[in-house]
């Protein structure tokens, strides 16, 4: 879409040691007086990364430094969070309301993916220029996604009591995963703090010929191995600009979960790491 848009995109690398949040520093060595617009994510998609409060009044404080640059703020897994972590909306913080674009919607938090509802908060003359364009590729969000939409909100506060036990069953799946990955021979994985995503880190075991399938190049290949002989289906992190990584969503049940990684934990027994982690 930035190049839609006639912009270039520079993507800021981030590090499963540092639970892929941006460093400050990185940022600002990156910003020029042509940078436009800087896109947050938090919680994150694909890396379950949350960014504390502190770590956004230094981005912020940086944001200040450029007239010229608004951030775009996406914020639709706020209510999937894992406590101690907390959501921080970046607009809310000193000076940043007139700079930001808050993004969200109901997919996540309310499970209401195939409804197509979600929006955007911000100074009134940039949402009014959003419109603009908005009105001329989409009609409207359909009058049974918005009914939908307000019983949703309707169910108080983060949604209450309803999006609570279904944060807390994420979350208990979530503690499965990291602690089974963990154990693996190989893998380096980061604990998300927010949504309901993996990525974890299996770059040890490319470059090794599986037999009966080929040599694993990447994440590309090793998620084609991973259907081919565990038939389980994940996502390459080559799609999120990280071709280590491979993301795991735990949107399924802790049964069907306990079977997948054990059909993956199987299919990784023939391989070795090729080099040491």
């Amino acid at each position: 879409m930035a190049r839609l848009a006639d912009a270039t995109p520079i993507i800021l690398p981030t590090l499963i040691c540092d639970n892929f949040l941006l460093d400050p520093e990185v940022l600002e060595s990156k910003i020029s007086e042509k940078s436009r617009l800087l896109i947050l994510c938090s919680p994150s998609n694909p890396t379950g990364s949350v960014y504390p409060k502190k770590l956004l009044e230094k981005i912020a404080e940086i944001v200040a430094k450029h007239p010229r640059l608004l951030v775009l703020s996406d914020e639709i897994y706020e209510h999937i969070i894992y406590a101690p972590a907390t959501h921080t909306s970046f607009a809310s913080l000193p000076g940043m309301w007139e700079r930001t674009l808050t993004v969200n919607g109901f997919s996540k938090a309310f499970a209401m993916t195939g409804w197509r509802l979600g929006y955007i908060a911000g100074p009134k003359h940039f949402v009014a220029a959003c419109n603009k364009i908005q009105s001329q590729s989409t009609s409207g969000a359909s009058s049974i996604a918005q009914k939908a939409g307000v019983a949703a909100l309707g169910l108080g506060y983060a949604g209450g009591e309803a999006i609570s036990t279904m944060v807390k069953a994420f979350r208990e799946r979530r503690d499965f995963l990291v602690k089974s990955f963990g154990e693996l021979e190989g893998v380096k994985i980061s604990e998300p703090q927010g949504a309901f995503y993996l990525f974890i880190d299996f770059s040890s075991y490319y470059g090794i010929e599986a037999e009966g399938f080929g040599k694993i190049e990447n994440s590309e290949s090793l998620c084609r191995y991973f259907l081919d002989k565990a038939q389980v289906a994940l996502v390459p992190g080559d799609a999120f600009g990280d071709d280590s990584c491979i993301r795991i969503s735990y949107a399924a049940s802790l049964t069907t979960l306990q079977a997948a990684f054990e059909r993956i934990k199987k299919a990784l027994i023939s391989l070795r790491p090729a080099v040491p982690v």
